[in-house]
């Protein structure tokens, strides 16, 4: 129930909740700190005595006391005997008023790629998960261990890669990360350490981004290089010069496109001739739709490829849990990035990770996120087929997002701008492209985090500026 001050000046103080979780002094303190940061209670304002906010709020003088002496303490009031209780003046005032936020930054149906359904992660067999981590690890484990990561958890990986993505992986060569950012992060820095000086990205994706800024900070040079419908152009490829190339052979990112057979014996070839190194980002690969996952490059040419995997689409981002699948020859590199960055990811949450795999929980989860990823798949192009019907769809084969082909004459940028003024989020294709080109235009449509009611009330909303 909250409790108020209902004295002069009673609604620059804070309220109190006798029923929330935080005790009632430190709701006082806090709320009166936040009030005399943000200018509310401005410098020389007289507060209420002890007694009196007392009495109104229902609470003891003794609370209120010593509210008031910890916030003299910090330099927030000040007091003399037999004075009130003032706010402290402060040599650099009272901070500027924030920007109110931009009503537009969060729209209402927003079509965000790379989002999974956040409600859908897992919680029960989780929190069981975790507790059974807890239960039975060894007091040794929650020591500093192994920078690659606990070895119930490489050894789990192991297994489920080789069954799962047909991945030649030994738990020996896995090194656990924070998700992909970190596991690209740490392998970037072993091949610049190496010697590597030209590193390749695919265009459109990764090398757009934060991958691109990651490379130019440790002194590599990055060159795009183009996607067709078969994947990466491996001819392309080969006149870069590059060192190693980074890639999204199972489901490309941003396009949705597969790498051909031919196309991966060419890479692999291309390696082995360079003496070059494949970083395989194995994006939205055990979320296939029409048939049983492609199978890992890193299988192929186990030698000469780096596998990186994530826990942050098929459960969540926020797991910050990932993997990087080494060869041999550039584990102990890796390895050795990784104690320097961090000294490696938290173990309960490693061993809550091997146990979801080892139950089979995972691979039930798993089965149950495609289902519901394939029916908001088939909201999404029913939708388009209503309302739009001049949008075409591709790269629908796995994971929750595709990519919606403009007809001519609507430029990509006006539609991104004109939806989110109707609080509808939509991304251009641009963003991904290296040189940042608006055509063809192209927007890359993530639907997993949005319900098939919401797909269909998004779509309604801008089918007028998709249809040009």
């Amino acid at each position: 129930m909250p409790i108020e001050w209902a004295g002069p000046g009673a609604e620059a103080l804070p309220r109190l909740d006798r029923d929330g979780p935080e005790p009632l002094r430190a709701q006082l303190e806090g709320g009166l700190r936040e009030a005399i940061r943000a200018g509310r209670l401005r410098a020389g304002q007289r507060l209420p005595s002890s007694r009196e906010l007392a009495r109104q709020l229902g609470v003891s003088r003794g609370l209120v006391q010593d509210c008031y002496g910890q916030l003299r303490a910090e330099g927030y009031l000040t007091a003399r005997s037999g004075s009130a209780t003032r706010v402290a003046a402060t040599p650099e005032g009272a901070p500027p008023a924030r920007p109110a936020p931009n009503p537009e930054a969060r729209p209402e149906i927003d079509f965000a790629p790379g989002v999974p359904d956040l409600a859908g992660f897992p919680r029960a067999d989780w929190v069981w998960a975790v507790r059974d981590a807890c239960r039975t690890v060894d007091a040794a484990d929650l020591h500093y261990g192994d920078p690659r990561g606990d070895r119930t958890l490489r050894r789990v990986l192991a297994g489920y890669l080789r069954r799962v993505r047909a991945a030649a992986a030994d738990p020996a060569d896995i090194v656990v990360c924070a998700g992909f950012a970190q596991g690209l992060g740490l392998v970037l820095r072993a091949l610049a350490g190496e010697g590597a000086r030209v590193v390749a990205f695919e265009d459109p994706g990764h090398g757009a981004g934060e991958a691109l800024a990651a490379a130019a900070r440790l002194g590599l040079r990055t060159v795009p290089v183009p996607v067709d419908g078969r994947g990466l152009d491996v001819g392309a490829l080969e006149r870069t010069g590059a060192d190693a190339v980074v890639l999204t052979p199972a489901h490309q990112w941003p396009t949705g496109v597969v790498l051909a057979p031919e196309r991966r014996h060419a890479l692999a070839a291309w390696a082995a001739r360079r003496d070059a190194v494949i970083v395989e980002d194995d994006y939205d690969a055990e979320l296939r739709h029409d048939r049983e996952p492609v199978g890992t490059l890193q299988g192929v040419a186990p030698g000469r490829v780096v596998l990186l995997g994530t826990v942050s689409r098929s459960l969540a981002p926020a797991m910050r849990l990932g993997w990087v699948v080494c060869p041999p020859r550039l584990t102990a590199a890796v390895a050795r990035e990784k104690r320097r960055g961090d000294r490696g990811s938290p173990v309960l949450d490693q061993l809550a990770l091997a146990r979801l795999v080892e139950s089979g929980r995972y691979d039930r989860h798993l089965r149950r996120m495609r289902g519901l990823y394939a029916a908001r798949r088939r909201a999404l192009a029913g939708a388009l087929a209503r309302h739009a019907p001049g949008v075409r769809l591709t790269g629908l084969a796995a994971g929750f997002h595709a990519v919606a082909h403009l007809p001519g004459g609507v430029p990509e940028r006006d539609a991104v701008a004109a939806a989110r003024e109707r609080s509808v989020g939509l991304y251009g294709m641009s963003a991904f492209r290296a040189s940042g080109a608006t055509a063809p235009g192209q927007l890359v449509m993530g639907f997993g985090n949005l319900g098939e009611r919401a797909v269909e009330r998004g779509i309604a909303a801008v089918a007028d500026l998709l249809a040009g």
